[in-house]
């Protein structure tokens, strides 16, 4: 019997393969999406909707347009020095006025009455210093005629004494009577010294009566003078001629001391004032010049006050005209100001102004192929800017296309395709 021969199995088959050829395929593809192909995100935009915007070289001026509002050169506010309640208006907002013109009444009770008790004290010490006066005349009679007796006793006590003395010396008078002589005499002699002295002291008193009266009624005329003035300052006058433009009371209302109540402008010369952007903070000081086109005529300006304070996003400044003022310009009327911000013009890639900043900040763009049928995700460094164009400091060259209007609805898409 023939035995059977033993057939080997094959490694290498036909599946395995196709097995193995598949695997491979699977693992170059999924390589080359990894490495090779292009997964940029992607998104179809209608190319007639979106600005395209061409990157030029140019002379690049810095530069802000802002829109500036005509007001007086000098404006004066007038506060009120003393509070009341309003009696009358003179004049009504709009108004020319001279300097000392009255424009209010004022009524104020307490101011009155305290002049009026001020008054009265002043009548009192005025009244109280003329009897003191009197009084020191008085006494000065009176210590004179006590004097003139007290002489005329000490010249009899004298007489009597040495009469007495030559009487005692002569054993005709007893001691008793001679030194009761020599006592009275004595007694006159040092009375007529305390009688001196006493009218000193009284005058000098009175005289110190005196002084202290007449300085209390200077300071009292003094306070009263005060008072008169704040009683003057009722009247609400204007301390310099021009247009009253506004008055913020009515009559019957009452007022505080230091309270607004007024504003005159002077109208014989104008300014400019307008509100900047406040990125433009750190370039714009005093001195920077400017101009504007009004009725035909290009005016030139000069930045004369900057206020630091920023309120929505915006500060002011005021500009004043190097010569006059345009003729026929009114208060309130607005115009264009261009505000250089540099000192000289520089050559510079330019890329046009858009609304392609306010999504950016200017760190891309969007930037169009060599067909055009596509425009990709670009980092860029932007430096200086005026209304019309950025400075280009990186990523773009003259002649690429950029579009430059909003990227609101372009989501975080890196290729737009027409």
């Amino acid at each position: 019997m023939a035995m059977d021969k033993k057939i080997e199995k094959k490694y290498w088959t036909k599946g395995k393969f196709i097995w193995i050829g598949a695997s491979i395929f699977l693992l170059a593809l999924i390589i080359f999406q990894l490495f090779f192909a292009n997964n940029k995100s992607r998104m179809s935009v209608n190319k007639e909707k979106v600005t395209v915007s061409i990157v030029s070289t140019g002379l690049f001026n810095e530069f802000v347009v802002v829109n500036g509002a005509v007001q007086p050169l000098k404006t004066i506010h007038i506060d009120a020095i003393e509070g009341g309640y309003v009696k009358e208006k003179v004049v009504e907002g709009g108004t020319m006025i001279n300097s000392g013109d009255v424009i209010l009444r004022l009524e104020n009770n307490r101011l009155q009455m305290e002049f009026v008790t001020q008054e009265t004290e002043i009548n009192r010490l005025i009244n109280e210093l003329q009897n003191t006066r009197l009084r020191l005349k008085q006494d000065k009679f009176n210590l004179r005629k006590t004097l003139n007796e007290v002489d005329y006793q000490l010249a009899q006590a004298k007489d009597n004494f040495e009469r007495n003395q030559t009487l005692y010396n002569s054993k005709v008078l007893s001691e008793q009577e001679y030194l009761k002589s020599k006592r009275d005499y004595e007694k006159l002699k040092n009375q007529i010294v305390i009688e001196n002295e006493s009218q000193k002291y009284q005058e000098e008193n009175s005289k110190a009566q005196i002084n202290q009266l007449e300085g209390t009624l200077q300071n009292s005329k003094r306070n009263l003078q005060l008072m008169r003035e704040n009683l003057n300052n009722l009247l609400v006058r204007a301390p310099v001629s021009g247009l009253l433009s506004s008055i913020e009371v009515e009559v019957g209302s009452s007022i505080n001391a230091g309270q607004n109540i007024a504003q005159i402008d002077d109208i014989s010369a104008y300014k400019m004032r307008a509100g900047v952007d406040e990125v433009y903070i750190s370039k714009v000081f005093v001195g920077l010049p400017a101009n504007m086109e009004f009725n035909g005529k290009v005016y030139t300006l000069k930045i004369s006050k900057v206020y630091p304070e920023v309120k929505n996003g915006r500060f002011e400044v005021d500009l004043a005209f190097d010569k006059d003022a345009p003729e026929g310009i009114k208060r309130g009327q607005s115009a264009s100001i261009r505000i250089e911000l540099g000192n000289s013009a520089t050559q510079a890639t330019l890329l046009p102004s858009g609304g392609f900043y306010s999504e950016t900040g200017g760190n891309w763009v969007y930037v169009l192929s060599s067909s055009g049928k596509s425009a990709e995700k670009r980092v860029i460094t932007l430096g200086r800017r005026n209304p019309d164009y950025f400075e280009v400091i990186e990523g773009l060259k003259p002649g690429e296309k950029v579009i430059t209007s909003s990227y609101a609805n372009f989501g975080k898409n890196q290729i737009l395709e027409f």
